[in-house]
């Protein structure tokens, strides 16, 4: 009589698990790898002026990205920011003359207002978001081109310049200014009424109606609040600069927007805002680009790179609703 002796089985890997952990916390393992790569492969990574550059450069990408986040969560998109930053450069230097303050208030009263077109075309005429956007994304460059004579204007205004270059405690005013908008952002989508209402939309807009939730209002909201964010990422911008530029400033923003947001885990089918996770696209996209720079690669490497990464982070949330 022989008796049989059982084998110990492997533990299988659980692809479900991995499936739905990747969208949510992926970002956050690829920073810790890479940040890992850079200590030990890249010269002065840790030196506080590489890093300091670094936060300065992703500032206004995590308060562009911020606002699309908050479309996004709503099942729309925002192609218009880009053009956002460009017009409010534009209209800076045309109302320094007046004080710092007032050409800050008319730059960001021109993201209000495009802001406020984008959502009526969406909320009340029925525009689908990308062709609502698309058109001011041509309309609104234009129009800064048109205020600025298609020329680069210099600003020599002190208060706006340190407004790009000052610090407090040795951080830079702009990184703190990020810093604060993404808490106040996380506070809105997760301990208001507004936010609840914002992601419920997302998830199933004709629901939300029913409910008798005020979808346009909302819808309205978001977009005005994604423009007066891209406007103030335009200020930042000139004031770094230390010119108004707008042929070149917010160039392509909305992409490395759209990527922050869905590398951060926010599905594009909406219904879900993932602040931090949003942040941590930015930072992860800008340690790509910086990496592969700092190794003496060419940036369009980077593009490509972060083209892969967009589709996988696209494939990993198929069919993710929440």
């Amino acid at each position: 009589m022989t008796t049989e002796v059982a084998t110990p089985t492997r533990p299988s890997i659980d692809l479900a698990k991995i499936k739905s952990w990747l969208p949510a916390y992926g970002v956050y393992a690829a920073i810790v790898l890479l940040v890992l790569y850079n200590i030990f492969f890249t010269p002065n990574f840790l030196a506080w002026s590489n890093l300091r550059i670094q936060l300065i450069q992703v500032a206004p990408i995590v308060i562009v990205a911020l606002g699309m986040a908050l479309v996004i969560g709503t099942e729309g998109i925002d192609l218009s920011v880009g053009s956002v930053m460009a017009l409010s450069s534009a209209i800076l230097p045309l109302y320094l003359g007046y004080g710092f303050g007032t050409a800050i208030l008319f730059g960001l009263v021109a993201g209000l207002l495009v802001g406020l077109l984008n959502g009526w075309l969406v909320a009340v005429i029925g525009v689908q978001p990308i062709v609502a956007t698309l058109a001011l994304l041509v309309g609104g460059r234009g129009l800064a081109l048109v205020l600025s004579g298609g020329q680069q204007k210099t600003i020599r205004d002190p208060n706006l310049i340190g407004f790009g270059t000052n610090e407090l405690v040795g951080i830079p005013y702009i990184v703190l200014l990020a810093v604060v908008l993404t808490l106040i952002t996380g506070f809105v989508v997760r301990r208001t009424l507004f936010g609840r209402r914002l992601v419920a939309i997302g998830g199933n807009r004709l629901a939300a109606e029913l409910a008798g939730l005020p979808v346009r209002r909302i819808l309205i909201t978001v977009y005005v609040i994604c423009g007066l964010l891209a406007a103030l990422a335009g200020i930042i911008a000139t004031a770094r600069l230390g010119a108004s530029t707008p042929n070149n400033i917010g160039l392509n923003i909305e992409l490395a927007a759209i990527t922050a947001v869905v590398v951060g885990g926010t599905p594009l089918s909406g219904g879900r805002v993932r602040v931090l996770g949003t942040v941590a696209g930015a930072l992860l996209m800008q340690l790509i680009r910086s990496t592969l720079i700092a190794h003496d690669l060419q940036d369009s490497v980077a593009q490509m790179v972060q083209a892969a990464i967009i589709l996988i982070a696209v494939y990993a949330q198929r069919g993710r609703k929440s």
